[in-house]
């Protein structure tokens, strides 16, 4: 209970944190005498190894952290303010205190605390602003000369809004309030059985990971050569988190669902052992070659000439050729050892998740793709059990709405819903809760739905309803122009 409970509250090191600033975040790992740069602040982080998740430090001489003391502020004195802003004129002049002060008051050591409370004293139009405007003036010098950080745990909420604020193309501009849809509507739970095909740099994936829990089977459909997981990463799952993870390319879905999928015979063993026998048999034969000749050597007749000295130092010389050869030769074999196993392994991997999609009986199907969504959803699709969601996301609309009338025409699902959603932060703050007047211009666009059984009959059936409703709506677009012919006649 304790490695469960106790020590994962505590940051320890090569943990993967994320270090906050204000609304400013960034993943680190935790390392001993690593220098990290964050927010024009340079530190190490090996004071912070033992405390609480959620600490909040400040940065000291020599890039040192020390747990930040909460200080009370002097609350009960009234402080002077003025009734209005309108009589302060913002000329640079207000503020006595040079940069080359502040910069001296730096350099000598003083907390960002005392420099903020000497820019308040040192300020002719402090006292003179409204009570709501020095705080915010307040607020401002701290969070540009106080170096504050927190260290605090990775959850999906924060990598997402972190990844959204600061590199949003890595993951299609998927924002978090979206992504938490995706969770919802795709019905993430533990011990279920999942498809996840998503191009934003693992983080669709590692919300999906933190929310099963590390229970529940996880197929990852991934393009190119290999999946993305740099996001999956910052999560800082235990490794019992991977054993239910497994991948599939999407080249091989086509050979799947047609039965032409196969790959070579997988040996019981790896393959490397016979290769590294032939090897060493050659070898032997060299070894033997160089033996007879070492052999031959001594039966003829030696020279006068040749003292023990030369004999000896010939011998030294022909051992360590020897030597290094040999280690050459393993060092060899164990690389190709080595590729074989891996080759191998991800063969074998392969046939196991081929195996699993073969059942076709996933608990759901989530996509997140900088994709075309309509081929892959439809492919995918075939993997997934009646009565089972699926949600898709795209950045635009567009191609959802081409997805949505495919999936209509092809049947074998219902309730499909093409929604976005709509997001704006609030300032909530005692006489001054507003909009904030900043926003999200979108956040992408969802279609979900749920399969059902696929009647092919059926589908075939209803064809020449189709065809009548086209006819119906052709004869509809016909009547305006009879009736303009009927009023023409009537004016005649």
């Amino acid at each position: 209970m304790e490695a469960a409970s106790g020590p994962s509250l505590c940051i320890r090191e090569g943990d993967c944190a994320v270090l906050k600033r204000g609304d400013v975040f960034k993943a680190v790992a935790v390392l001993r005498g690593r220098k990290i740069i964050f927010e024009k602040q340079w530190f190490y982080l090996d004071n912070a190894i033992g405390h609480l998740y959620g600490t909040t430090f400040e940065v000291t001489s020599g890039g040192s952290l020390q747990p930040k003391q909460e200080v009370e502020e002097a609350t009960t004195e009234t402080k002077e303010a003025g009734t209005d802003n309108r009589n302060i004129v913002d000329d640079g002049k207000s503020q006595k205190l040079t940069h080359d002060d502040i910069k001296a008051l730096k350099d000598k050591g003083i907390k960002g605390q005392e420099i903020v409370q000497q820019l308040i004293e040192n300020s002719t139009t402090f006292r003179d602003k409204t009570e709501f405007a020095q705080d915010k003036y307040i607020k401002k010098k701290k969070k540009k000369y106080e170096a504050v950080i927190t260290v605090v745990k990775p959850s999906t909420r924060i990598l997402a809004t972190m990844y959204y604020a600061r590199e949003p193309g890595k993951i299609n501009h998927l924002r978090y309030d979206s992504l938490a849809q995706m969770l919802t509507l795709g019905n993430v739970r533990a011990g279920s059985k999942l498809i996840v095909m998503e191009t934003c740099a693992g983080l669709v994936l590692g919300a999906v990971m933190e929310r099963m829990g590390g229970y529940g089977t996880i197929i990852q459909m991934y393009p190119g050569g290999g999946p993305v997981r740099a996001a999956t990463s910052c999560f800082g799952f235990p490794k019992h988190f991977f054993d239910k993870l497994h991948e599939f390319p999407l080249s091989k879905v086509e050979s799947l669902l047609s039965g032409t999928f196969s790959t070579e015979s997988l040996p019981s063993e790896p393959e490397g052992n016979t290769l590294v026998e032939e090897e060493s048999n050659g070898l032997g034969d060299e070894k033997q070659t160089a033996l007879q000749e070492a052999e031959e050597e001594p039966a003829t007749e030696a020279s006068p000439e040749v003292s023990q000295a030369e004999e000896q130092e010939t011998m030294d010389i022909s051992a360590e050729d020897v030597e290094l050869k040999e280690n050459k030769e393993k060092g060899a074999k164990g690389n190709v050892r080595e590729k074989q196993k891996k080759q191998w392994e991800r063969r074998k991997k392969l046939i196991e998740t081929a195996a699993l999609l073969r059942e076709k009986n996933s608990d759901g199907l989530i996509v997140a793709s900088k994709f075309h969504p309509t081929p892959l959803v439809l492919s995918l699709l075939e993997f997934v059990a009646p009565s089972r969601p699926f949600v898709v996301y795209c950045q635009y609309k567009e191609p959802l709405l081409e997805c949505y009338t495919k999936l209509r025409e092809r049947g074998g699902v219902v309730n499909l819903k093409l929604s976005e959603t709509w997001l704006r932060s609030y300032q909530v703050l005692p006489d001054r809760s507003h909009p904030k007047l900043t926003m999200s211009g979108g956040g992408g666009y969802l279609l979900s739905g749920t399969t059902v059984v696929l009647d092919k009959g059926r589908a075939d059936a209803s064809q020449p309803e189709a065809l009548k409703v086209e006819e119906a709506e052709a004869l509809k677009v016909e009547e305006p122009s009879a009736k303009r012919c009927r009023v023409q006649e009537l004016h005649c």
